[in-house]
């Protein structure tokens, strides 16, 4: 019985691509920034090779190593949650997903404030713990709602949950999802309820994604068609919006999805378990928290053993990212374009450097390999 593991550590990227000042990023690395912190600490990283991939800036070198490893480059253009996820599933994209440096245009808005009555605040690109404060008082007053994006393709809508019941959110994003498409269908909508008073408002976790869906057959529809599982664990689920997923658990933050993976690895299945850990990603590298996401680090770190140890015969362990976000880079607190790693770890695996890989969709094609399943998903298998 065949499982794979595939663990996306959510913008743990390990050095800037080279076109990365094209999309506004100059001399970032996610990995030596939070290298920098005292709480970073991988050896079990270090022992599978994570240190060893090319590029990799920092932590010992020319110990021997257990993994197949490899640096992932995105070929797609993008640099968001959607787009990364999107061509570790075998979906290059050419074209970026539409963003809004400037606000949502005039007629987008109209027609979502029709649709939900309430009328709209900011509509600019803001920081999402910024947004709640600058914003917050005035929303509490007149119900109006906070609608806000990024630098990625995301509309954002925040609301008190004492105005607006997280419910009635999620049918505010499932109106604004049904608005936003063709020219402006954006990767994600996204649900970012608070509570709190004035001055001291906070996001809560009910957090809830809106994809758009995927424009072509990914490795989770094939792998379905095959009779295989697809089990979707934390933000996965909404990042494919429920495309080639058999079963699926959200979950609170990393370590609950740590331990959700713990619990599948004691479960039979055949074929993939996906994960996403988003807290690198949401908690600490647009936060610009260096010590927060070393430390989330060197958790996962302390959890590596406990998941190899139950791994089975016929198991495979992938670990990679699907972006950067340099949480020391300060001209923006948006995600980064940066390399990925890669590592591959099982009883059949061998260890060995693979070098630079030109696209994510390596994964897919490797995960599809695997299970002896033909396609004409872009990408090259990594085990052959």
């Amino acid at each position: 019985m065949k499982r794979v593991f595939l663990i996306v550590l959510d913008s743990f990227g390990i050095g800037e691509m080279e076109d990365a000042a094209s999309y506004g990023d100059v001399k970032v690395n996610t990995i030596r920034s939070v290298s920098s912190s005292p709480f970073f600490r991988m050896p079990n990283m270090a022992a599978l090779g994570l240190f060893e991939i090319e590029g990799v800036e920092v932590g010992p070198k020319g110990l021997a190593f257990q993994a197949t490893v490899a640096r992932m480059k995105e070929a797609s253009r993008g640099k968001d949650t959607t787009i990364g996820h999107w061509e570790i599933a075998g979906i290059c994209s050419e074209k970026p997903l539409p963003t809004y440096p400037d606000g949502f245009p005039k007629e987008i808005l109209e027609a979502f404030s029709a649709k939900t009555g309430r009328g709209v605040l900011c509509n600019k690109p803001y920081s999402g713990t910024e947004v709640i404060q600058d914003y917050g008082d005035e929303h509490l007053r007149t119900g109006n709602l906070i609608v806000y994006t990024s630098a990625d393709s995301v509309f954002q809508i925040a609301a008190h949950e004492d105005i607006v019941p997280v419910e009635q959110l999620y049918e505010y994003c499932h109106i604004a999802r049904g608005i936003l498409r063709g020219e402006h269908g954006v990767g994600r909508v996204i649900a970012r309820p608070f509570t709190g008073e004035s001055g001291h408002y906070v996001r809560t976790a009910k957090r809830h994604d809106y994809s758009i869906l995927p424009p072509a057959d990914t490795m989770l529809d094939y792998l379905v068609r095959a009779g295989k599982d697809v089990i979707a664990v934390g933000k996965i689920q909404d990042i494919f919006g429920g495309k080639g997923i058999t079963e699926a658990v959200y979950t609170g933050g990393n370590e609950e999805g740590i331990a959700r993976t713990l619990e599948y690895l004691d479960k039979d299945f055949e074929g993939l378990c996906f994960i996403n850990l988003v807290d690198y990603d949401m908690l600490y590298g647009h936060r610009r928290d260096v010590d927060g996401y070393a430390e989330a680090l060197s958790y996962f770190d302390e959890k590596l053993p406990e998941i190899m140890s139950r791994l089975r015969e016929e198991d495979i362990l992938m670990i990679t990212a699907d972006h950067g976000c340099d949480p020391a880079y300060q001209a923006t607190t948006d995600h980064t374009r940066e390399y990925t790693p890669f590592l591959m770890y099982g009883a059949k695996v061998p260890a060995r450097n693979l070098g630079t890989r030109d696209t994510f969709a390596d994964i897919a094609a490797t995960v599809l390999d695997y299970f002896e399943i033909e396609t004409k998903i872009t990408g090259e298998s990594m085990l052959k």
